[in-house]
């Protein structure tokens, strides 16, 4: 792919059906607006504690600002797969390049600020990282490492610090036998 393909993609998701079929793609706003499922994908790593980071989005970005996440999430761009998607931008947003294991997967719809729409087929992938990022300020407002205690208790009494998708795949990893043991 050339530089000049890459550009051209860098701001467009692809399209697709309930069984992740690529059917096309669109420029990432209006597909936000839209409501248009598209391919996406989160990272959730580990230290060696077991304590979960997390990225606290930039305010500046065009929906969820302000809110804590798992450590990276995105979108593949059309010609690149999903697994080399999550390396990327896990580089690009926290400087972190390690191995990555993708999980599961979910589909979901959620109204969100700004009159966007979340409608993904979202790849979730599993790592392990003990270091310090070395974050993207235009992305990551902050970050930390958090028990998976501290973010059950958190996600009860304050669900509105984070984001939709992180309650939905932070809750399917939790349910997965020894999630913690497999990374």
């Amino acid at each position: 792919m050339t530089e000049a393909h890459k550009n051209s993609n860098a701001d467009q998701v692809i399209l697709v059906d309930s069984s992740d079929q690529q059917l096309g793609k669109m420029e990432k706003l209006e597909a936000h607006r839209q409501g248009k499922l598209h391919r996406a994908f989160s990272v959730f790593l580990l230290n060696n504690n077991n304590e979960m980071l997390l990225q606290q989005r930039a305010l500046g970005k065009y929906h969820s600002g302000g809110l804590w996440t798992n450590a990276c999430c995105s979108h593949p761009r059309p010609g690149e797969s999903t697994d080399d998607a999550a390396l990327r931008r896990l580089r690009e947003e926290l400087g972190i390049s390690c191995p990555l294991t993708m999980s599961f997967s979910f589909l979901y719809h959620v109204s969100l600020d700004k009159g966007m729409f979340e409608h993904e087929y979202d790849h979730v992938y599993t790592g392990r990282f003990s270091g310090t990022p070395d974050v993207n300020p235009e992305e990551v407002a902050d970050w930390k490492f958090t028990s998976l205690e501290t973010i059950d208790d958190d996600l009860e009494i304050r669900p509105y610090l984070y984001t939709h998708w992180f309650h939905i795949a932070y809750r399917r990893l939790r349910e997965l036998p020894g999630f913690t043991n497999n990374l």
